[in-house]
């Protein structure tokens, strides 16, 4: 993509993705076994934040009245293998779209009712 097709003129250089929970334990429990990992960081006492890869981190943080609206989406290289390993951890997805061949995406919710959304689009 040209720079002149990105947001804020292609000057962004991290990007941290927040999502809203209403109890930081119970969040937390969840959120390590959807992810297979222990937070990168905890910035504070009410939130934990995971590296997605260089430059791209997604957090919970406690926030009562906003927890549960979230929706994010993770693309990924292996979906059907990150599927399992999470599954392996005694998590399931709880939707699935197929909009386009090739293209796959299923959805987690927490338990505030966030939508954690895991997807696959055809290599180019």
């Amino acid at each position: 993509m040209a720079d002149d097709q990105f947001i804020l003129g292609g000057t962004g250089t991290e990007m941290f993705s927040g999502i809203p929970v209403s109890n930081f334990q119970t969040s937390l429990d969840w959120y390590q076994r959807l992810f297979g990992a222990k937070p990168s960081f905890f910035p504070n006492e009410t939130e934990a934040v995971w590296a997605i890869a260089e430059h791209r981190w997604i957090y919970i943080i406690v926030d009562v009245e906003r927890a549960g609206g979230a929706i994010q989406t993770i693309m990924s290289s292996d979906l059907e293998a990150v599927i399992e390993q999470i599954s392996e951890r005694g998590l399931s997805f709880g939707q699935e779209e197929i909009p386009a061949e090739g293209v796959r995406k299923v959805m987690y919710y927490d338990p505030d009712g966030n939508e954690i959304g895991l997807g696959r689009i055809p290599s180019e």
